[in-house]
């Protein structure tokens, strides 16, 4: 079965560790989304070695916000190679920081404002964006795709409450589940609400995981046990599953 793992940092691996992820004949494409402006470059590299790698371009909000001349720098480099990206992103909110008080109310709406630039240039770009919006972050992420009428968003590794997965579900945006499916009864129940053409998967590798995945290094071979699960949660064979996901990703990330 062709792979293709929705999001995966892969300039976080080791050179050796990438030639082993890219020599397996299963996986057919990588979407490796970006952290800051030197991961932008390196994935920009990589895409350029391996035919597989897919990049998008972003600033990951789990971390410190950049200066204003940061985000020129990297925006101005976005512009520039923006004929080269399958995507904005990673962008989004930082629910973990706030969860551990490192961010103020301020510097928060600084985030929002960054994350709506992202959205725009989306937008303006015709380009899909991959997010990092969980809990209770996803409906402010909702609201300002709407109000950018950006409709190909994609919610990674999501959590969220009952009434924000019916508006997304409502908005035609896409999540992705990581191997984590295989152990957790919550992203089980996701994907039993969740319909199945607005449904990936992913690696978010190199996040390393826990049950039958424990001590082991995240590969994009793993996607293989969580398309099993979906299989049996939307009672499916494996093959049509998927075919199906296969499909769902080809097609919104235009490959």
């Amino acid at each position: 079965m062709k792979l293709i793992d929705a999001h995966i940092h892969l300039d976080q691996y080791k050179e050796k560790e990438i030639e082993l992820i890219l020599e397996d004949s299963d996986v057919e494409a990588l979407l490796t989304v970006s952290t800051d402006l030197e991961s932008c470059k390196r994935n920009f590299q990589l895409a350029n070695k391996y035919p597989k790698v897919k990049p998008a371009f972003g600033f990951h909000p789990e971390q410190l916000l950049p200066t204003e001349k940061e985000i020129h720098k990297l925006i101005d480099w976005m512009i520039l190679h923006k004929e080269d990206m399958a995507a904005v992103g990673e962008v989004g909110l930082p629910y973990y920081l706030r969860q551990e008080q490192k961010v103020s109310r301020l510097e928060y709406e600084q985030y929002i404002e960054l994350l709506e630039a992202f959205i725009q240039l989306a937008k303006k770009w015709d380009k899909p964006i991959a997010l990092h919006a969980v809990y209770d972050d996803a409906p402010i992420v909702c609201g300002l795709l709407e109000k950018h009428s950006v409709r190909k968003a994609h919610f990674h590794w999501f959590k969220g409450d009952y009434k924000t997965i019916m508006r997304m579900i409502e908005n035609g945006y896409f999540i992705s589940v990581t191997p984590e499916i295989v152990y957790k009864d919550k992203i089980q129940k996701l994907v039993q609400t969740y319909p199945l053409e607005q449904i990936m998967v992913e690696t978010d590798g190199p996040w390393p995981f826990e049950g039958p995945f424990s001590e082991k290094m995240t590969h994009p071979i793993m996607m293989n046990e969580s398309i099993s699960c979906i299989a049996k949660i939307k009672n499916l064979s494996q093959k049509e599953a998927a075919e199906r996901i296969f499909e769902n990703t080809r097609s919104f990330y235009n490959l």
